[in-house]
């Protein structure tokens, strides 16, 4: 202000900004020349009067740390296998006593989770902090969309929304996106030393590419050489890998470091000579063929396997219980029901059309992006008559939070966040409740007990929702809020991973059991435990990749 008149006004202010930020305003030219002018005078001063100054732009502390150590997974489409690759990758390098983490800029996924810090972030990614045996943290996925129709998402960034978009509005908004993820790898970058970065769908989309961020143009940000990773169980895998090096750019392909190529069924030996023309085609080599793996027993990142058929299992070959999920247009966090899927006496059956609902044990309501569009659907497809039938001959119903909220007398939006504004949409009616849709979004982590049984239950809350009832509350959490109403049969609460709990889901089913007249299960039950299953996708993971060529791409 002194030497040049030029006052500086920090964002201090602005969500997700700090005061390390600052604004400038557009000026005629002369203005401009005297800013580039003054910061020229101001920069070099700096140089010379702190002579240490450059030491420091290579320290951990500075905002562009040094290069880190970063690998990066894209695949030649969505469900390919990259979230389950990364998380191999992240629990090898783990075991070899590397400190790492997973980063992916952009997700998009109705599987979202709540952080410690009461953040929001794509599921995928806490499985994958999970490998690195890490708490989840929002830098590691800064960018979440997640999809409230088929032509817009709920954005969220540094694991908060900044508000519903269109496709056209978050395109418009993605450089300020941008800028938040570089600034989220820059931190996460400075406390790790490998990253192991993921890409989304696809790089060959070259309508995306004008404005990615998170494929290509973020391993050039991050210096990462590419690991291009396909699904040979869909066929079509090696015309794939050569169709991507050729829509690429010249830059592009410098980064592609080799090809993976992922569920193979078979003996890999057959796969020599596409392998060898690969080669002799793109200049890359393949890298690794991995094995189709059964039962992984990892949550999936988002909808497509499950809409595919992920969940449909054969019936056990013992006495069991019978539940019914029901598979709402705009299904969200399905991974709740994962843990049900270990256990040796569930049959879990996927309801999509009410005249395949039958006559169940237990009907689960699970998770909706958007609750009104969902209820109406149920209307619409009968399952809604269906449910209310089965309530009225006591068969269980439970709902887990949109699902929850679907159980009331009625859904008010206020502000428009899912309908009209001032909408009402009707609910069940097996619940004596109403919801009311509200602009702040709770995101909290929960601890406590299921009252009915006394058995500890652990989880998250991610809803817009406020909901009053009658009552006596299900749940009660340490801090002695309360959550969830139970009428007879029919129950539910807002939260997210309740059947998590081994106790609780063992009294669950097994209450079940008594009511169909079988005795408990005899011996122990499932252990709901992901460390098992990332030890074996590691094991699977060294055994059929080239980790000596991994290590030196990581100048490891």
């Amino acid at each position: 202000m002194a030497d040049h008149r030029i006052a500086i006004r920090t964002c201090g202010g602005y969500p997700g900004l700090d005061q390390s930020y600052f604004r400038v305003a557009v000026r005629p030219q002369e203005d401009n020349r005297a800013l580039v002018s003054a910061l020229e005078q101001v920069l070099a001063q700096a140089r010379t009067t702190d002579p240490d100054r450059r030491n420091k732009n290579n320290s951990r502390n500075s905002r562009r740390p040094a290069r880190v150590r970063s690998i990066m997974f894209v695949g030649t489409g969505s469900d390919v296998g990259k979230s389950v690759l990364v998380a191999a990758l992240c629990r090898v390098l783990l075991q070899e006593g590397i400190r790492v983490a997973p980063f992916k800029a952009q997700n998009m996924s109705l599987n979202s989770y709540v952080t410690r810090d009461g953040g929001e972030m794509g599921r995928a990614q806490v499985v994958q902090a999970q490998a690195c045996r890490l708490d989840p943290d929002v830098r590691m996925n800064p960018v979440l969309l997640k999809p409230s129709s088929d032509v817009g998402s709920q954005v969220i960034v540094h694991g908060r929304p900044v508000g519903n978009m269109r496709v056209a509005e978050y395109v418009r908004y993605k450089e300020r996106a941008w800028q938040e993820v570089c600034r989220a790898y820059d931190e996460l970058a400075a406390d790790f030393d490998v990253l192991v970065l993921e890409g989304a769908g696809s790089p060959g989309e070259v309508n995306l590419k004008s404005h990615d961020i998170v494929n290509m143009r973020m391993a050039r940000y991050a210096e990462s050489p590419v690991l291009l990773a396909g699904d040979i169980d869909r066929g079509g895998v090696y015309a794939s890998f050569v169709g991507h090096m050729e829509v690429m750019e010249e830059w592009e392909r410098q980064l592609v470091a080799g090809f993976l190529v992922n569920r193979f069924r078979g003996d890999s030996s057959l796969l020599a000579a596409a392998h060898d023309y690969l080669l002799k085609r793109t200049g890359k080599p393949v890298l690794g063929v991995l094995p189709y793996i059964r039962d992984l027993g990892l949550p999936q990142e988002d909808s497509v396997s499950f809409k595919a058929g992920l969940f449909d299992k054969p019936k056990p070959d013992q006495e069991h219980v019978t539940l019914a999920l029901i598979d709402l247009p705009h299904i969200s966090n399905f991974t709740d029901v994962e843990p049900l899927l270990a256990e040796p006496d569930v049959d879990l059956r996927i309801i999509r059309r009410a005249e395949d609902l039958g006559y169940p044990d237990a009907v689960i309501l699970p998770g909706s992006k958007n609750v009104i569009n969902d209820i109406t659907y149920l209307e619409e497809s009968g399952l809604a008559a269906r449910l209310r039938k089965l309530a009225a001959r006591n068969c269980e119903i439970v709902g887990i939070c949109g699902g929850f909220q679907m159980l009331g007398r009625e859904i008010g939006d206020p502000l428009g966040l899912e309908g009209e504004p001032g909408s009402v949409c009707q609910g069940l009616g097996l619940l004596d409740m109403r919801t009311e849709l509200a602009p702040e979004k709770t995101l909290t982590r929960r601890q406590g007990t299921h009252a009915p049984s006394g058995t500890p239950v652990h989880g998250y809350e991610i809803h817009h929702g406020v909901t009053r009832g009658r009552g006596e509350p299900i749940l009660v959490f340490d801090d002695d809020t309360t959550c969830g109403l139970a009428a007879d049969r029919v129950w539910g609460s807002y939260l997210h991973g309740i059947f998590d709990s081994d106790p609780f889901r063992r009294w669950f089913i097994d209450r079940l059991r008594r009511e169909k007249g079988l005795e408990p299960l005899q011996g122990p039950g499932a252990t709901y435990d992901l460390e098992p299953a990332l030890d074996r996708l590691a094991e699977v993971f060294r055994a059929h990749v080239d980790l000596d060529e991994i290590f030196r791409l990581l100048d490891l």
